[in-house]
């Protein structure tokens, strides 16, 4: 069943989904958040899925809050007969949720009723979940608290970063959300309710998430520098500025916490448990490089 479909979406994550709806449906408009300042020129940069809405010729509005009156009027204009959500960046009012027909639909980034929120992936890293997923979900007026439609689990992986996990989710979105949506559009999906039990909620990440704390166990530190790559990155404190980690490893050793240390010939810190092994880093100033040849060129023990 073909349906008049208006997207809401920003990052790459989006891409997957308003690429798969526009071969099965009619994208009649998507709306996205406005162009930003990125990278040390501060030029304007286009969100992800503005760029393919061009691509794929589909006109685009970009405000900065949908309450603006000229928003809502070019979404009445639209008439979907659904709107269909993908890590949009803004909360929906209920006169955007009563719009069209079939309500919203949104695909979030997790099993629902586990990690409602901004940032599900990388509180599923972060907590050390050995599975996630996709939730298909009707939009209600709360956050992430609306009635399933399906849902499809995949497991990390140890290696998995966000990033990684992310590609992956956006893909498995994409697939569930074309499977779903014919069915719920002709009345054969109905929405079920979240289950009361097992709720969980995650915030909006900041910078200053991601030092690591080294009186927290390796493993733990481990997890982080997964769940904060690539943004918003974590970090130590080191020669006046921030040393940025991209990827660790926990290692046996013994070493006080916050002991900076050479183990196995790559820069070690000492943790409340073990030690985390520095493997590629990011020094101020200067591009990544591997935590060997980071050794090479500077004092890390007396740092």
């Amino acid at each position: 069943m073909s349906a008049r479909i208006v997207f809401m979406g920003s990052p790459d994550f989006a891409r997957p989904s308003l690429q798969r709806l526009q071969a099965d449906h009619a994208v009649v408009g998507v709306v996205t958040q406005p162009d930003r300042p990125f990278g040390r020129g501060r030029q304007l940069a286009p969100p992800p899925v503005k760029e393919l809405a061009l691509q794929l010729g589909i006109p685009v509005i970009q405000p900065e809050r949908l309450r603006e009156p000229a928003a809502m009027q070019q979404l009445q204009a639209w008439a979907p007969d659904v709107i269909v959500v993908a890590a949009f960046g803004q909360i929906l009012r209920q006169a955007v949720l009563d719009l069209p027909p079939h309500g919203c639909i949104n695909v979030h980034a997790s099993l629902l009723p586990r990690w409602r929120g901004a940032s599900p992936i990388q509180a599923a890293i972060l907590h050390g979940d050995t599975q996630t997923g996709v939730t298909i979900m009707r939009m209600d007026a709360g956050l992430d608290t609306g009635p399933i439609l399906s849902q499809r689990a995949i497991p990390i992986q140890p290696e998995d970063t966000a990033g990684t996990l992310s590609d992956k989710l956006a893909g498995l979105g994409a697939e569930l959300l074309a499977e779903t949506l014919p069915g719920y559009l002709a009345g054969g999906v109905l929405p079920q309710p979240q289950p009361q039990e097992g709720v969980t909620v995650v915030s909006l990440l900041n910078k200053a998430d991601g030092e690591l704390d080294p009186t927290q166990p390796a493993e733990a530190l481990a997890r982080r520098v997964r769940a904060f790559q690539p943004w918003p990155g974590a970090y130590l404190p080191w020669a006046g500025g921030a040393l940025k980690v991209q990827r660790a490893r926990v290692a046996v050793g013994a070493g006080t916490p916050g002991a900076r240390l050479v183990h196995q010939r790559l820069p070690a810190l000492g943790t409340a448990d073990g030690l985390l092994l520095l493997e590629e880093v990011h020094p101020p100033g200067k591009k990544p490089m591997s935590g060997a040849d980071f050794l090479r060129g500077n004092t890390w023990e007396a740092a």
